[in-house]
């Protein structure tokens, strides 16, 4: 081979004098990823150190107290705090009143919580085929209610019903009936007021969701001659899932631990505890009658309740392979 031949070949370079690849960094190779794992737990530590004291060291003290005999004599200082183990859980569910206040809790919330989602959807699929103005004074009306206090709505409505100076009353001819009389007035009496001021977050996140979904799916079922509950059911509530599992969580807990309103419109519960729901009745056992271990124990029984019911809830929509 001549040398100008040998000049214009191609220059080959075996395997071993090959350039290796430049070595990776630290950051690139391991810190990239652990970087990455640990970034959103970074930004969330705020509020994370705020949600464990306001409620991590409260829930520790209420456990801690449900095990103690802890009545007005050891608050006073008269005797000392002895510890009783499953004492105040063995008294507590060896009441039969409990079991009672239980049962009409979980009945009550669930009736809430079911008028609740039924209201504020109907309302948010209302929204989106109003015109504006319209749409306008419903938003408008919605949050003012959703804004007013516990207190004073539960005062408003108690007005609404009085038996003598209430305008439901004459509007419906009912003359002098007491609705906080019976038991089960009284509790759709409450069970109103409650789906009042709560339907406005369910309308207000479900429309939220409406508007995202594409108006050409909508469209299509439209054209395909389904009617508005088929696509309602068939098309919006599936995609709107995800969203429908957060609102039915809260609405659950904030219905189990209804206080304000059964406390103000059944004056404390009702005629000899007829309205009783958890939360009322811990109050009484824990400041009417200086039980505060038994309002304790009370307290971390519905803690146990609504976590079971949430985590329950939340497992049962993982298995149909939704993603929360």
């Amino acid at each position: 081979m001549t040398h100008e031949a040998t000049a214009l070949a191609p220059p080959t370079t075996s395997p071993k004098t090959a350039p290796a690849p430049a070595p990776r960094s630290p950051r690139t190779r391991g810190g990239g990823r652990h970087g990455s794992r640990w970034t959103p737990w970074l930004y969330l530590a705020p509020a994370l150190l705020v949600l464990a004291a306001l409620l991590l060291y409260p829930i520790y003290q209420l456990g801690l107290i449900s095990f103690l005999e802890y009545t007005q004599a050891q608050v006073s200082g008269g005797e000392p705090t002895t510890f009783k183990g499953l004492g105040n859980y063995r008294t507590l569910f060896a009441d039969a009143q409990f079991w009672q206040v239980l049962l009409a809790t979980v009945v009550f919330a669930a009736a809430c919580v079911v008028t609740t989602l039924a209201v504020g959807c109907a309302l948010a699929v209302l929204l989106t085929r109003i015109r504006a103005l319209p749409r306008l004074a419903l938003m408008l009306a919605a949050l003012g209610a959703w804004a007013t206090p516990a207190v004073t709505g539960s005062t408003v409505w108690v007005f609404l019903f009085d038996p003598d100076h209430g305008p439901v009353n004459r509007l419906l001819g009912l003359g002098d009936f007491s609705w906080t009389y019976g038991r089960f007035s009284a509790f759709a009496l409450v069970l109103f007021e409650v789906v009042w001021c709560s339907f406005p977050f369910v309308m207000v996140t479900v429309y939220a969701g409406i508007r995202a979904i594409p108006s050409e799916v909508l469209e299509a079922a439209s054209l395909d001659g389904a009617s508005q509950w088929r696509i309602w059911r068939s098309v919006i509530a599936p995609m709107l899932r995800p969203i429908l599992i957060v609102v039915t969580i809260q609405s659950i807990i904030w219905d189990f631990k209804v206080f304000t309103q059964i406390y103000v419109m059944t004056a404390g519960g009702g005629i000899a505890g007829q309205n009783l729901v958890l939360n009322v009745y811990a109050y009484q056992k824990a400041f009417a009658s200086s039980q505060y271990s038994l309002g304790s124990a009370i307290g971390v029984v519905m803690l146990l309740i609504l976590l079971t019911v949430t985590l329950v809830y939340l497992r049962l929509m993982r298995r149909q392979g939704e993603e929360l």
